[in-house]
């Protein structure tokens, strides 16, 4: 550290000098301030520096540099801390005579005579003229086939003698020997059916692809491809052929794209069923849709008869085969098929108003029709109820009326064609009955054909029974005739009855 003894201004102006280049020190250095006005010191010159002996020292404006020395190899310079090559011709600094021609060379230079040497001849270090060797100099003087001979001042090109060996043959250009291919140029001698195979100097005959030699005979014969590897070539069904083989499939697969291995085939893409297919490994099955049945030949459906061939009654009345199912009917008047699709349903004509009864008749309803009915009092009685007329007082001297019965009362009954007969359809007696009443029973109007009958159960109840099969459907109206004897007097009572007898198929 040196005392600085002037202004503060020129300290900042140094210390300013110092942060503006700091890399103008490349290496090691040392810095020395001074605050005076004086003079700049050169340390370099003074001795007063701090560098190395490897380092050179460079003064600067207020202090000093310390750089590495580089030294150069001769004929070489320093410039830009990098050896360069100092061209000796250019700087004239050569000591070549005057009979020389100085050429410059890397780190040196050569003195050549200026005189030249004739074709075929070069200078030397010493400017002599010396032979050039062609031979080793230029690249490829003399052709394929020929050797290079140097001379002097020249050289020459003379043509090799090359001696082969049985199989091979000189280049066309004499250089070398190349084999003969023999079974190119067809010199060789194969039996029928072998391959000729060139080797180096001679040949091969072998037997083609898919036969072997047979060296009894000294023929080529067929392999049998399918005995040799019986179940590795092919995935079913292995053929020889003439040195070959072949593979193929059994019936429902195709051969794959490898030629050995065998894919099912979807046999429903041709649509051989009429109509369902499904595909099996191998083959195909057909099956029909409900209602149909597959016929014999395994292809074919055809319609079910289930009205003919179902057991028991598939419809109450009538069974319709449609195409693959069946339908019930009815009827054509008076029913309809009910929500089961089996049975049928009456139509109660009567209830649904499309019957035709006058205004004074009733509507009585029967399986599959109605009937309009008419409960009409005779002469001398009284209408007491829809289906009850009563007589009315008889004079004194009228036996006929007093004989006529007391009341009249209408009844409705409906059986089917199916009823098991005899069956009792009817029964009638007093209400109320008493202890000592006795009662007789009769048929007096609509028996004509004899299809009724009547039996007394007791003294005071009859009954009327059904006692011929009524084999269509029929309407009967009869009179059934009650005659009461109680406390001994006879009083007559009448059930007019309508029987219907309807159909039992339905």
């Amino acid at each position: 550290h040196k005392t600085c003894s002037s202004t503060n201004s020129k300290i900042l102006l140094h210390l300013h000098l110092l942060i503006i280049h700091p890399l103008s020190f490349p290496c090691h250095f040392t810095h020395n301030y001074r605050c005076s006005s004086s003079a700049d010191v050169d340390e370099c010159v003074t001795s007063t520096h701090s560098c190395r002996s490897s380092e050179r020292c460079v003064n600067t404006v207020g202090s000093f540099v310390c750089e590495l020395r580089i030294t150069c190899p001769a004929g070489y310079q320093l410039r830009n801390s990098v050896c360069e090559d100092i061209d000796e011709c250019v700087l004239r600094t050569h000591d070549c005579g005057m009979g020389f021609v100085c050429e410059n060379t890397v780190g040196a230079f050569l003195c050549n005579q200026k005189h030249k040497c004739i074709s075929g001849f070069t200078q030397d270090a010493h400017g002599n003229c010396i032979d050039i060797n062609e031979c080793s100099s230029l690249s490829g003087p003399c052709s394929s086939g020929f050797n290079c001979i140097n001379t002097v001042g020249s050289y020459t090109c003379q043509q090799k003698v090359v001696m082969c060996s049985h199989g091979y043959h000189a280049s066309p250009d004499g250089a070398k020997c190349v084999d003969i291919d023999e079974c190119q140029m067809g010199t060789y001698r194969c039996a029928v059916g072998q391959i000729c195979h060139n080797l180096p100097g001679s040949y091969r005959c072998d037997c083609q692809t898919g036969y072997q030699y047979d060296a009894l005979h000294k023929v080529c014969t067929d392999v049998n491809e399918c005995w040799r590897y019986p179940g590795r070539l092919c995935s079913q069904t292995c053929e020889n052929t003439p040195g070959s083989y072949h593979c193929s499939c059994t019936a429902g697969f195709s051969l794959a794209f490898d030629g050995k291995n065998c894919e099912d085939i979807n046999e429903c893409d041709r649509n051989p069923c009429s109509q369902e297919c499904a595909n099996i490994y191998g083959s195909y099955q057909c099956y029909c849709r409900q209602g149909y049945y597959l016929k014999e030949d395994g292809h074919t459906c055809e319609d079910i008869d289930e009205c003919s061939q179902s057991i028991g009654n598939l419809c109450t009345f009538q069974c319709v085969n449609v195409a693959g199912s069946y339908r019930c009917a009815c009827p054509p008047h008076g029913f309809v098929v009910s929500t089961n699709g089996h049975t049928c349903r009456d139509i109660d004509e009567c209830t649904t108003g499309t019957h035709n009864c006058s205004f004074g008749q009733t509507c009585y309803n029967l399986q599959g029709g109605f009937r309009c009915l008419s409960f009409d009092c005779p002469p001398n009685y009284k209408k007491v109820s829809d289906t009850r007329c009563e007589r009315l007082s008889c004079p004194i001297n009228s036996l006929d009326c007093q004989n006529s019965p007391v009341r009249i009362t209408y009844y409705q009954l409906n059986f089917k064609t199916n009823i098991i007969i005899p069956a009792q359809i009817f029964r009638i007696g007093p209400s109320p009955a008493y202890s000592g009443d006795h009662i007789v029973i009769g048929i007096t109007k609509g028996n004509e054909e004899g299809y009724f009958s009547t039996r007394k159960l007791n003294s005071f109840t009859g009954a009327v029974y059904l006692q011929r099969q009524v084999r269509e459907p029929k309407d009967f109206l009869i009179d059934v005739e009650m005659k009461l004897l109680r406390q001994g007097t006879f009083t007559s009572f009448v059930a007019r009855i309508y029987v219907f007898i309807t159909s039992s198929t339905i």
